[in-house]
């Protein structure tokens, strides 16, 4: 048997979404704008897309810090951003989650990845963050709304923010109900 990779002390920022459902494509946008500016060392932004169980598998290479970008349905106005800290509360248990690649919600990779972890000895991230946009509307469609399109690039600084800052000063995560900006 091989040993578990060592833990990097690293962030990983995914974009995520649907690019073919309208304002599902926010997490995608907002990484390929972020990718664009200087990121420190530590921090890997990858696009995901609807890519969920490679999400999955990439992180068991093992990650300190997950910041998942994408569109949050929270009931605010649509280009609210809200900041969340993903607990184990609310997660959906490893036998409702739903193993389709192309439907995998964030839930549904955090439930993946623990069952992977449970099977091998790695272990997931320490912290994961949510940046997540309120949508106008996720139906079949190219391209951002106006609200969810100007809510981009205060997302990539949101994120630079979050990653830039050491962990013991980050920005304290919202609730899920909580918005960071309007």
């Amino acid at each position: 048997m091989t040993a578990p990779p060592e833990r990097r002390t690293t962030t990983l920022v995914a974009g995520v979404g649907n690019i073919f459902l309208g304002d599902d494509g926010f997490g995608v946008e907002t990484v390929r704008q972020l990718t664009s500016k200087a990121l420190p060392s530590h921090v890997e932004a990858v696009d995901i897309g609807v890519r969920g169980v490679h999400l999955a598998y990439q992180l068991l290479d093992g990650y300190d810090t997950l910041v998942l970008i994408d569109a949050t349905e929270r009931g605010g106005d649509p280009g609210t951003l809200y900041l969340i800290e993903a607990d184990r509360a609310g997660r959906i248990e490893p036998q409702e989650a739903l193993l389709d690649g192309h439907r995998m919600s964030p839930d549904a990779v955090l439930t993946l990845l623990e069952t992977l972890c449970a099977g091998t000895s790695c272990t997931p991230p320490g912290r994961t963050l949510v940046v997540g946009c309120e949508p106008a509307c996720v139906e079949e469609g190219i391209g951002l709304s106006d609200p969810v399109a100007a809510a981009v690039p205060e997302a990539v600084n949101m994120v630079l923010r979050l990653v830039r800052d050491d962990q013991r000063t980050a920005p304290t995560a919202q609730s899920a109900a909580d918005p960071v900006i309007n």
